[in-house]
C-alpha cells in the first residue's frame, strides 16, 4: 500500500494544487449567506463527480479483458500519465506567454459566484471538474494506478477514496478554518485568495512544468520499455 501511495502521490498534488479552485471555495465562502454550506456543496459536487470517474472506469478496468492483463493494464497506465505530462507542458507554455488557461472557469462562471444557492453550488463544482481536462486524466491516472496494484475491489475503493481525500484537501482546509475561526477567517482567507490571485500565473507554470516533465518522462520511458 505504501508503494501505491507514492505512486499516486503526484496525482494527489497535481489534483490538490491548483489554485482557481481554492480561490473558488474561499470567494464562496466570503459570501456572507450560507457561505460554509455553500463551499461545501460545491466541494460535494467535485466530490460526487470524481466518486462517478472512479465507480465506472474503476468497473471497466476491473472487469474488461485487462483485469487479467498485466502489460495490458500498465500499457494503459503509462499512457494515461504520457498525456497528462504532455497536457500540463502545453499549460505551462500557454501560461507562460499569458495565455488562458483552457481549464479555467469562463469568466460568466465566476460572476454567478455571488448569486449561488446550495444546490447551484453542487453544480457547480460538478461542472467545473466536468470541463478540466488535466483533472480528468489526474483522476483516471490514479484509476490506473490503483487497478495496476490489484488490491481488489474493497482495498481499491478504499484507496480511491482515500485520493480523493487528499486531492481535495486543500478545498476543505478553508472550510474547516471558517467553522473553527468564524470571527478571523474571512481576514485570514482574504489574505490567501489574494496571494493566490496574486501568484496564480507563476504557481500554474512550476506546478504545471515540474509535473509535465516527471508524468512525460515516466510514460515515455515506460512506453519506450513495451
Amino acid at each position: 500500500m505504501s508503494e501505491l501511495f507514492v505512486s499516486l502521490l503526484p496525482f494527489i498534488l497535481g489534483s490538490a494544487l491548483l489554485p482557481i479552485q481554492i480561490i473558488i471555495v474561499i470567494l464562496i465562502l466570503n459570501n456572507p449567506n450560507q457561505g460554509v454550506l455553500k463551499a461545501s456543496a460545491y466541494v460535494g459536487g467535485m466530490t460526487l463527480m470524481r466518486l462517478l470517474q472512479g465507480l465506472v472506469f474503476g468497473l471497466v478496468l476491473y472487469n474488461s479483458e485487462l483485469a487479467d492483463d498485466e502489460q495490458g493494464k500498465s500499457l494503459v497506465v503509462l499512457t494515461l500519465v504520457t498525456v497528462l505530462g504532455i497536457l500540463l507542458l502545453v499549460t505551462a507554455y500557454r501560461q507562460w506567454r499569458t495565455e488562458d488557461d483552457p481549464d479555467a472557469p469562463p469568466p460568466k462562471w465566476m460572476a454567478m459566484i455571488d448569486n449561488l444557492t446550495p444546490l447551484k453550488a453542487l453544480g457547480f463544482g460538478f461542472g467545473l471538474l466536468l470541463i478540466c481536462g488535466k483533472c480528468w486524466v489526474f483522476t483516471l491516472g490514479a484509476i490506473g494506478q490503483i487497478a495496476e496494484a490489484e488490491l481488489g475491489q474493497t482495498a481499491s475503493a478504499i484507496a480511491f477514496l482515500g485520493f480523493v481525500l487528499l486531492a481535495e484537501i486543500l478545498l476543505l482546509l478553508p472550510i474547516l478554518i471558517s467553522l473553527a475561526l468564524p470571527k478571523r477567517s474571512k481576514s485570514l482567507l482574504a489574505s490567501i485568495s489574494s496571494r493566490l490571485n496574486q501568484y496564480n500565473r507563476p504557481i500554474v507554470i512550476v506546478v504545471s512544468l515540474v509535473f509535465g516533465l516527471i508524468f512525460l518522462y515516466k510514460g515515455l520511458t515506460g512506453l519506450l520499455g513495451f
